[in-house]
């Protein structure tokens, strides 16, 4: 068949993507950014990539008549927080008059679990959108999910710093609310089973894991599978948004995701039937099984994707494709250049590079540290991104603080943006010369004299930081003597 995938970037667009090259459907691709939209191996002549964002209709205009099925995966929660629920609305009804005009016969939406009385904003929003896309002629067939497990999903990563990082957590009453999980694997598995089946076309499922269970159950099932003790005291007096703040703090979670997650935790969100399993029959996983899944796919680096792959994390705009060139005038900048012996390879170098951040860090890490815990106090996002598990990184990708705009391995060229909390704009580029040298430079576009007094403030501090940097990289790349002398 052929589907037009939206949110291909995404959590679960990136495996549904897969899935459906799998089972030989012919896939258009719809993302804003085709640069940093990396195909699926194999899929030569099974997806077309189309550029546009649903929020302008005019850039929708490329989406072709021939489309059979549509996936709607996408969702506006971003760091706009007060407005993501009109962007949602405004996405729905681009999407439907675009779609209207096509041969599509049927849109699969993927929503939260929407069965109490009093929703979040959140939830909410997720099922005005159910509602919107109802209203076209083509039948909408609607899955709603509670928590998703899997390696990379927001909620995964979530649970695993709580349970990791607090030996005694002191929770507010949400950790009382009921909800059942699903694995990412049962997900994917309905979104490709539901496609052009009979009995599914204008219906809406809850789907979830085998059982209901409390938030506080959760934690202390997540705790003893990682064989860890914890101790959870509810307490009362946790506001909303001092439970935001708590989980801001000590996650990896940004606070406006923070501040939407806390308020749809009070919603109950619990399967009201299991009318799919007499369709489609299939047994889940369970919640352990699944997080088994999760540590087994992160051990063998085989995390296809991750929330924090979505722009939605960071500061920097969709149109990112305006940053790789990194801007010389009223920029300010600091560049370290280091020779390498002619018997490092520059392609080891680059490999080198791509080590940079995350648990191996940067250098003099203490400073970083407190550079991170800073940016967390400013509502940024911190270091607790960390990196994805591949060992060579793609553009579009979250590094701690930074985002991957640029990874040029012809060219020899390593490009970073910051999404730190700054004022102004910044840059750490890496660079290999023909000539034997690496070249990590800084580039900082100040926003008023506050910028400017805050570069020069930290300028000692580059001195050190960078020209340790570039010769850890080297260093790290160094050939033994013993491995030196193979072929002679």
């Amino acid at each position: 068949m052929k589907i037009l995938l939206t949110g291909a970037s995404g959590y679960i667009g990136a495996r549904l993507l897969i899935r459906l090259i799998q089972e030989n459907h012919f896939v258009y691709v719809l993302v804003r950014n085709p640069s940093r939209f990396n195909p699926p191996p194999n899929s030569d002549g099974k997806i077309k990539v189309i550029e546009g964002d649903i929020l302008d209709m005019l850039s929708l205009k490329n989406i072709p008549s021939d489309i059979e099925v549509a996936y709607y995966l996408i969702h506006s929660m971003s760091k706009d927080a007060e407005n993501f629920d009109l962007k949602d609305r405004i996405a729905a009804e681009n999407f439907i008059e675009v779609i209207q005009k096509t041969a599509c016969k049927q849109i699969v939406y993927l929503s939260g679990i929407v069965n109490d009385d009093h929703l979040s904003k959140h939830l909410s929003s997720r099922f005005e959108v159910e509602k919107i896309l109802k209203t076209s002629t083509i039948p909408v067939t609607c899955l709603r999910a509670a928590i998703i497990i899997g390696a990379g999903s927001a909620s995964f990563e979530i649970i695993r710093d709580l349970v990791e990082k607090l030996p005694i957590m002191i929770a507010p009453k949400w950790v009382l609310s009921k909800c059942q999980p699903i694995s990412i694997v049962d997900v994917i598995d309905y979104l490709s089973k539901v496609l052009n089946h009979k009995d599914c076309i204008g219906q809406s499922f809850d789907i979830g894991g085998e059982e209901a269970l409390t938030y506080r159950e959760i934690l202390l099932r997540f705790a003893k599978l990682r064989k860890l003790r914890r101790y959870i005291l509810v307490v009362p007096f946790f506001t909303p948004r001092l439970s935001s703040y708590w989980l801001f703090f000590i996650t990896t979670v940004n606070i406006q995701l923070a501040k939407a997650l806390v308020d749809s935790l009070k919603n109950n969100a619990v399967c009201s039937d299991q009318k799919i399993l007499k369709i489609l029959p299939k047994k889940c996983l369970t919640f352990e099984e699944s997080v088994k899944r999760a540590f087994q796919k992160i051990e063998d680096h085989e995390v296809i994707s991750s929330w924090k792959d979505a722009w939605s994390g960071g500061n920097l705009p969709a149109h990112f494709m305006d940053y790789i060139q990194v801007p010389n005038h009223g920029c300010l900048t600091y560049t370290e250049i280091q020779p390498f012996s002619k018997t490092i390879d520059s392609n080891a170098l680059m490999q080198s590079m791509y080590q940079v951040g995350g648990k191996n860090g940067y250098y003099v890490n203490w400073a970083w540290k407190i550079r991170g815990l800073i940016d967390r106090l400013l509502g940024g996002v911190g270091l607790r991104r960390g990196k994805v598990s591949r060992e060579k990184p793609r553009p579009g990708d979250a590094l701690d603080f930074w985002r991957v705009l640029v990874v040029d391995e012809q060219k020899h060229r390593f490009l970073l943006y910051a999404e730190m909390k700054l004022p102004g704009e910044a840059w750490l580029e890496f660079n290999i010369e023909a000539k034997g040298n690496l070249v990590v430079k800084a580039t900082f576009r100040p926003s008023g004299i506050f910028g400017r007094l805050y570069w020069y403030v930290l300028w000692p501090i580059h001195l050190i930081i960078f020209r340790g940097l570039a010769l850890k990289i080297i260093k790290r790349t160094q050939t033994p003597p013993k491995e030196q002398d193979h072929t002679s």
